[in-house]
């Protein structure tokens, strides 16, 4: 299965497969940081709006980079509960996990924008350069759901799809070109992986 070049590559396909949405004023958001490059060359191709929908990480308790869930803007919480018995988190660390998670969603926000109400009864596309276990997203899609969109797409280039079908149940339209069976990381899906900046993400939007 061949790999994308870049983000930009990977964005303008997604572009071409979501054609159908031309006209029909979409808002799309990119999920933060790596979401962006990709989302870009759709909300261009669809004439569409173009911003960011920020979920966070719960840490694990002592190894911050391993997800046991994930928090919303509105401050809903998805845990994994079997990851959270099976490594004997107490309802403490638990508490203090999401805290940490929900206040670095916070200043994410801040410095990227919010999205407020603008969501509600209109066509919203949210777009991330990949997913692996996609608890993030999951918190994302949810939390745009809640919202009242009148119609919500989920566009990643690449995912497991396992995961790809539990987070189509959430949205109205998943489009995935790439769901390998043998999948370890997104990175590894594209030539090119830099990681993406605050700067980058902020320049990207400054040009809407």
């Amino acid at each position: 299965m061949k790999r994308y070049r870049d983000r930009d590559e990977a964005g303008q396909l997604l572009a071409e497969l979501l054609s159908h949405h031309a006209g029909e004023d979409p808002l799309v958001l990119g999920i933060p940081r790596g979401g962006l490059p990709v989302a870009r060359p759709i909300a261009e191709a669809l004439d569409g709006d173009l911003g960011v929908v920020v979920a966070g990480k719960v840490g694990a308790p002592g190894n911050p980079e391993f997800a046991i869930g994930a928090v919303a803007p509105d401050g809903v919480t998805l845990i994994d509960e079997i990851t959270v018995r099976r490594l004997g988190i107490s309802p403490e660390q638990l508490g203090s996990a999401v805290e940490q998670a929900l206040e670095k969603l916070k200043r994410r926000e801040q410095a990227f924008g919010a999205v407020g109400l603008e969501a509600a009864d209109r066509l919203v596309i949210v777009v991330d350069d990949g997913v692996a276990t996609g608890a993030t997203l999951q918190a994302a899609l949810q939390y745009l759901r809640r919202l009242g969109p009148s119609f919500l797409v989920c566009a990643v280039p690449v995912g497991p799809p396992s995961t790809i079908a539990r987070l189509a149940a959430d949205v109205d339209e998943m489009v995935c070109p790439r769901q390998p069976d043998r999948f370890h990381a997104v990175g590894e899906w594209y030539e090119y992986f830099s990681q993406v900046s605050d700067e980058e993400v902020e320049a990207i939007l400054s040009r809407q």
